[in-house]
Order: structure tokens, then C-alpha cells, then sequence
């Protein structure tokens, strides 16, 4: 029988930024997770990548990761540059502007979790079992019961629900989902162009959805997220790779000069989760248990994080009462909160840029135009765009 003070199920980016946090913090914490544990990182880049709001470093700073995370690759972007394809719109700012190093970073998440995972390799009361699955969860009052497939048990004061999107504890404690199919694929995939990237992180929005093109070390390689119709997803998916250069080309207008495409395409509908409860007695969600977004703002990792981050100070606050009642509804609120205004933001933008209407269009065109030419709105625009 393993005793702790917390048990998370689920060892992405997220959980285990959590288990790390709370380590530090001399709280004895226990991952759980089925998938093996992450393979050092190869030569070729990864599919998934997340853009890291300077908020999101701070964190990983923090916590000793971000060293890690520089000496093996991650790429700092300077500028952004944001059109509308159908429109006269465009909107673009540096860091400069917001005297600042950087924007933020675009890094490949295994990465990162390779990083976490090293760093809570060093820490005495932090044990993680991958390739590990649980058979049944039960909560009394003050503690939760967590029974493994090799009948091995774990009791914690606290269960956090860090599985993914599809969670499996979130289903099990009937905490209630909000759920919206953006009818929208994103398309994953890293081109190699013939001009520099210049260290611009470059989004463009088409007619189906936006393109994203995220800039890598290499100064001439990037990671696209393609967020579009099912049918045009499937077309993309099934060119050749030819085809394909020019298709992304001409729908970034030439930005970056030829594309030549250097990995597979992955592709996986996009969908809006947001459970309506985030807490059942001394079980809790975070990350993508308790919320999912469209990726048009890069947004996903940092609310995650910014999940961890909260329930870290509040759990290493908790004197009296470790996981008290009072501290659980504190995170829920406060982290629920920031999730409905993000969503919000995003499902107003995603139906502002769809479609050919000639007003929407219009409406695009001086919007994006004003910010551009408006330096405080800019400033402000650019801030919740690096999430400061």
C-alpha cells in the first residue's frame, strides 16, 4: 500500500508540471499513467508543439525545467503577424514594442515532458509509475482509494484528473461537460521554406479556418497547425507531397517563399470540452479533463499550465486543512472563470474569420486594421496575446 498526499492520474505536460510543483513544495505526490514513459528526444522534430506564453516560462523556470527545456531545442519568436487571407486585415507587433525579450517560445511538447520528467526523477517524494493503468477508484470523506491492475493500492488526500480530453475519472464521477464540435481538423505537420522564419510566429486566416505557421531552431523550419473543414482536411491529407507544398504556399501567400514538406500529416478533429464541474469531493480536473479549445490562439498548454500553477500555491498554502474544501472551490472558480473567457474569445473569433460574408469581411479589414494602426488598443491586443 503507497500512501501520499496527492495522486495524479495522467503524466502529459500538464499532470506532470503539477507533480513537480507540488514536490517542490515537500508535498508527496504519486503519476499515474498508461503510456510508456518519454523517449529522449530524436533529431526530427515533433508533430506536437505549443506555443509557451511567458507566463508558461516563468513557471517552468521556477521549477528548474526551462534549462533543461533551452539546452535541448525551442525556438523564441520576436514578431507575429496575423492576416485575414479574404480581407485588407492585418495585424503585426514584436517584442520590442512591449520592450521585451521575446514573445514566447514555440516547443515541441515531448520536449518539455521529457524535461518535467527528468526533473522529477531528482526529487525524493515524487514517484512516477508509467505504463501503469488503474482498475477502480473509490472517496471516502477524507480520502481517495486508488486500486492498480497489479491489485497494488494507493491512498491519497487527493485526486486529480489530468487524463485528457476523454477522461475517464471526469465520466466516472458524472461531472457534467459542456461540448461543442467546432467542425473543424487541425493538420499537423513540419515544411521547410526557402526564406528564414525571422523568428515570426505567422497566422493567416483562409475563407475554412486558420493556418499557423510556428517557427522551429532551424531557421528555415516550421510547424503548421491547419485548422479546417473535415472535407478539405481529407483533400490535404491525401496529396501528394507536391501538391501539398504548393497548396500551403499559396495559402500562406508566398510568405516564406517555397514549402517543401518534411514529415507526415497528422491530422485529429477539434472539438470545445468545459466541464461544468471541476470538483467532486476530493477529486478534481485539470488541463483537458476539464477544458478543450481551438487552437487558433495557441492557447491549450497555457491554460493547462496556468491550472497547475493555481492549484500549486493553493495546495502548498493548505496548513490546516491539506485539499481543503475552501481551497478545491477557490481552484474551480478561479480557474473556471479564465477557461469560459478564453473559450468565449475563442469561438467568437473562429466565427468572425469564417466564411466569405461581405460584411464579415469588411467588418475584418478595418478591425484588424484599426488595432494595427491604434497603439494602445494594439499594446493590449498583444499582451493577451503572449499572456501577460
Amino acid at each position: 500500500m503507497k500512501q501520499v498526499q496527492v495522486c495524479i492520474v495522467g503524466g502529459g505536460c500538464v499532470g506532470l508540471t503539477l507533480a513537480l510543483g507540488l514536490a517542490k513544495a515537500n508535498v508527496s505526490v504519486v503519476v499515474l499513467d498508461a503510456a510508456p514513459t518519454q523517449a529522449p528526444p530524436s533529431d526530427d522534430y515533433g508533430l506536437r508543439v505549443s506555443a509557451l506564453s511567458i507566463a508558461s516560462q516563468t513557471l517552468l523556470e521556477q521549477l528548474n525545467v526551462w534549462p533543461h527545456i533551452i539546452a535541448e531545442r525551442a525556438c523564441a519568436y520576436t514578431h507575429m503577424d496575423v492576416r485575414d487571407a479574404d480581407s485588407f486585415g492585418k495585424i503585426a507587433f514584436n517584442n520590442e514594442q512591449l520592450e521585451l525579450d521575446h514573445l514566447g517560445h514555440i516547443v515541441e511538447n515531448d520536449i518539455i515532458r521529457f524535461a518535467l520528467i527528468k526533473e522529477l526523477e531528482q526529487q525524493s517524494n515524487a514517484t512516477l509509475m508509467f505504463n501503469t493503468e488503474y482498475q477502480q477508484i473509490h472517496q471516502s470523506e477524507s480520502d481517495v482509494f486508488i486500486n492498480l491492475k497489479t491489485d497494488e493500492p494507493i491512498i491519497a488526500k487527493l485526486l486529480v484528473a489530468a487524463d485528457g480530453a476523454n477522461s475517464a475519472i471526469r465520466k466516472q464521477f458524472n461531472m457534467a461537460l459542456s461540448f461543442k464540435d467546432y467542425d473543424h481538423h487541425a493538420l499537423v505537420a513540419t515544411v521547410k521554406t526557402k526564406e528564414s522564419h525571422a523568428n515570426t510566429a505567422r497566422q493567416v486566416f483562409l475563407p475554412t479556418g486558420p493556418l499557423a505557421f510556428l517557427p522551429l531552431s532551424d531557421e528555415h523550419t516550421h510547424s503548421i497547425v491547419w485548422s479546417t473543414s473535415p472535407n478539405h482536411c481529407d483533400e490535404l491529407l491525401a496529396m501528394d507531397d507536391t501538391t501539398f507544398n504548393k497548396a500551403v504556399m499559396a495559402a500562406i501567400d508566398g510568405q516564406c517563399g517555397l514549402c517543401e514538406v518534411q514529415s507526415k500529416r497528422v491530422a485529429f478533429p477539434l472539438k470545445m470540452r468545459y466541464a461544468q464541474q471541476w470538483v467532486n469531493g476530493k477529486v478534481v480536473l485539470m488541463g483537458d479533463a476539464a477544458h478543450t479549445i481551438h487552437p487558433l490562439a495557441g492557447l491549450g498548454m497555457n491554460l493547462g499550465l496556468k491550472d497547475a500553477a493555481y492549484l500549486i500555491e493553493l495546495l502548498s498554502k493548505d496548513a490546516k486543512e491539506f485539499a481543503s474544501t475552501r481551497t478545491l472551490r477557490d481552484y474551480e472558480r478561479t480557474r473556471k472563470l479564465d477557461a469560459q473567457k478564453h473559450i468565449a474569445m475563442m469561438q467568437g473569433l473562429k466565427e468572425l474569420f469564417e466564411g466569405a460574408n461581405p460584411v464579415k469581411k469588411l467588418i475584418r479589414g478595418v478591425g484588424l486594421s484599426l488595432v494595427d494602426n491604434l497603439g494602445p488598443i494594439k499594446h493590449l491586443f498583444a499582451k493577451e496575446a503572449i499572456g501577460k
